[in-house]
């Protein structure tokens, strides 16, 4: 093999936090353009799963338990593909449950991981994107399930009566966990606002006690030389 692409791969294994950055921002492009079709969302749902392989590996490398996770994912993967067969609705919204579950164990885990020691990495770097976006995601599969369980959970341009798409609660749950707002989608019901409410609380301590501290130890690393 060419030692090229042997340094590369090599390259890949000591920085999976960035590779699940890279998977999860290009989920991101991919959707809206592949989400018009059956096969298109045939597609992006084979990317997903790809991206729990990813979200494995990263949980694999951290100091959390593997077989937690690997019992979070192995059903999640199973019950999205079944409802998708046979068309249940209701196997998705566990299947939404068991994800949003395994998303927040991984986020903890890359927490655990960067907090390990009192050097800053490239990989630690990488895991400081890496855990918003897994976040991000947890705090969306949460909010589907929301509206799943309380219908008019959320509101938006299409109104009460159309559900969010999942388009539209990821892109609300990046605003809310940013801090930069709700965007043009309002929480409606209890339920819905205390879910909004614990994701900005997460938000703002995410900010303030992880990236704040990865920020003071490199700037103490570039003084001390």
């Amino acid at each position: 093999m060419d030692k090229t692409l042997l340094r590369s791969i090599a390259h890949l294994r000591r920085h999976p936090a960035g590779l699940l950055l890279a998977a999860q921002l290009c989920a991101v492009v991919l959707y809206p353009v592949l989400d018009d079709s059956g096969a298109g969302r045939l597609v992006f749902g084979t990317f997903s799963i790809a991206v729990l392989a990813l979200v494995l590996w990263v949980v694999n490398r951290s100091p959390t338990i593997n077989w937690i996770a690997w019992l979070l994912a192995v059903p999640a993967v199973l019950l999205s593909l079944l409802a998708d067969i046979v068309d249940a609705p209701q196997l998705l919204v566990v299947a939404h449950m068991l994800e949003a579950a395994l998303y927040f164990y991984a986020a903890i885990g890359l927490i655990i991981y960067m907090f390990g020691d009192q050097r800053v990495t490239l990989d630690e770097l990488l895991a400081v994107g890496a855990t918003f976006t897994l976040l991000a995601w947890a705090w969306a599969f949460a909010f589907s399930v929301c509206q799943a369980w309380y219908p008019g959970s959320f509101t938006g341009p299409a109104g009460l009566d159309t559900p969010r798409t999942w388009m539209e609660l990821l892109f609300m749950s990046f605003s809310v966990l940013s801090g930069v707002g709700l965007s043009d989608i309002t929480p409606m019901t209890a339920p819905a606002r205390a879910l909004v409410m614990l994701e900005m609380f997460a938000g703002v301590m995410y900010i303030a006690i992880v990236v704040s501290r990865l920020v003071g130890l490199s700037a103490a690393r570039v003084r001390g030389g």
